[in-house]
């Protein structure tokens, strides 16, 4: 029972408690026969708890240190020692006790990504200064943009392992703060050596890489199957509305502070995050020793991860067809995103024929148009579980569109002569690509919602390996070919995927 209780008097005594509890009848709810010198308690469930005033009188005309206080709460009345009876209360519960506990753990997570792509994408503006400063080549800039994956791939297997047997509050907490120290150290590494450089960039993608498998295993056991899509839809907006402030803010603190201050600035915010990760989440309801008796109910009765792992089960795990078609469709999703994510501003300036400054500003619309479509696709997708489709179904209609959206309007990019219709349109694109929120990425914990960190992990690598290639392979492609050719490549990619999904796919559990 989770009960608190605080009284203070220094002129109350003596003072006796009793265990149990006043006789509530019509008969004697008036007239309440106990000790006049007597003080009584009864502590209720914080869940049925409220906060109120008690009111002390002396029972001794001549010595006020004989006081005496007997309150009973009934339903919403307050029964003092002389049988008055209150209907209502002087204060009610904070609302911020009463605000769920499932919903803590998600925003805490939204915060963790959002210092997550703020951090990553700032070294995208320092760079510029940076390289003027140090005289690096072309060459060598896209070497320190790249070192961030090598420590970046390392870790999501590893990070899914750790999440799913240690729990996903040390793991998360351990990346923030890992990723944290590394992006503070990058102007001192920078100015030791462009290997040192390396060495802290590839740390930081160590750090960065465990937070999506091990926030997958906090989600699998803190939140319902019908809060599931709008949850996982929030946490991965803040990644998009991390862009965007690290985009908004980079250039002000440069101009103003110098290059240093981005990375001083934005790295320091991990340890506030930190702080409260510490003192406000648990890596399952079972280890939150404050959680309301009805959340912990309502989160016991709708989630399926309950006992920790011990081991993996590697073969079973690789020997079903749906995991094989997540792994797939992760790949084919984010090659096309990668490459929109990392060239548009390039095509802006190349085809669009805007200037640098330009293309820059215009590159964070469509992250913000992720973060809204991404949302909304969640409440869309859990709006349809609870009337009573299939989670299968809702995946599979969610991931379709994720992946015809973003094909049909790469297809139009060639027939398309405004530049504002084709950044509406690769807006556009973008934002229905970010309805795969709601289906490949909510799938892992349908499926294997105790594997959920390492299925995340297994899928995310084939993503980032998906992000790398395409990357490089966009770079040789508009060397001897054109824009066109880029964008088919992603609609084929995007189209594969589409079949697979539909064809292997399950929102049903098939590894307990």
């Amino acid at each position: 029972m989770n009960a608190r209780a605080l009284l203070y008097s220094p002129n109350l005594h003596p003072l006796y408690t009793s265990n149990r509890p006043p006789e509530t009848s019509p008969r004697n709810r008036r007239t309440l026969k106990s000790d006049p010198k007597s003080l009584r308690v009864w502590i209720h469930p914080r869940n049925r708890s409220s906060v109120f005033r008690v009111l002390v009188r002396s029972s001794d005309k001549r010595e006020s240190s004989n006081s005496y206080a007997e309150t009973i709460k009934e339903g919403r009345e307050i029964v003092n020692r002389n049988g008055v009876v209150s209907d209502s209360l002087s204060s009610s519960v904070p609302w911020w006790e009463e605000f769920p506990k499932r919903w803590v753990i998600v925003l805490l997570c939204f915060s963790a990504f959002l210092l997550c792509n703020m951090d990553r994408v700032n070294m995208s503006i320092a760079i510029l200064p940076m390289s003027a400063e140090y005289g690096w080549n072309p060459a060598t800039v896209g070497l320190i943009q790249s070192s961030f994956f090598w420590g970046y791939l390392l870790t999501q297997i590893a990070g899914g392992i750790w999440a799913d047997t240690v729990g996903g509050k040390m793991v998360l907490g351990f990346g923030v703060i890992w990723w944290s120290v590394a992006t503070i150290l990058t102007p001192i590494a920078a100015k030791l050596g462009l290997p040192f450089l390396l060495v802290v960039r590839a740390f930081m993608g160590v750090g960065e890489g465990v937070a999506m498998p091990a926030m997958n295993n906090i989600l699998s056991k803190w939140v319902p199957v019908q809060e599931r899509s709008r949850s996982l839809a929030l946490v991965y907006s803040g990644m998009y509305l991390g862009s965007v402030t690290g985009l908004a803010f980079s250039p002000f603190l440069i101009h103003h502070f110098g290059w240093p201050s981005v990375f001083y600035s934005f790295g320091s915010l991990g340890t506030v995050w930190l702080t409260l990760w510490l003192t406000k989440a648990e890596s399952s309801p079972v280890e939150d020793l404050t959680l309301l008796p009805e959340e912990r109910k309502l989160i016991a009765d709708n989630c399926a991860s309950k006992e920790p792992v011990k081991s993996i089960p590697w073969r079973l795990i690789l020997s079903k067809p749906p995991v094989w078609a997540l792994i797939g469709c992760h790949f084919c999703h984010n090659w096309g995103t990668f490459i929109l994510l990392t060239w548009m501003p390039t095509y802006y300036h190349q085809v669009l024929k805007f200037n640098l400054m330009e293309s820059g500003l215009l590159s964070v619309f469509p992250w913000m148009t992720m973060a809204i479509s991404a949302n909304a696709g969640g409440w869309i997708a859990d709006t349809l579980v609870s009337r009573g489709f299939s989670v299968t179904n809702v995946r599979k209609i969610m991931q379709t569109i994720g992946f015809l959206g973003p094909a049909f309007f790469l297809t139009q990019l060639k027939h398309i002569d405004s530049p504002a219709m084709a950044v509406l349109c690769m807006a556009c694109s973008q934002g229905t690509d970010a309805f795969s929120q709601s289906g490949l990425y909510s799938n892992h914990q349908d499926i294997a919602p105790r594997y959920s960190g390492v299925l995340l992990g297994l899928s995310n690598t084939a993503g980032v390996l998906a992000g790398v290639l395409g990357t490089a392979a966009t770079g040789h492609i508009l060397q001897h070919g054109s824009w066109d050719d880029v964008f088919t490549i992603s609609v084929g990619l995007y189209l594969v995927g589409t079949v697979v999904w539909n064809l292997f796919s399950t929102g049903e559990k098939i590894i307990d």
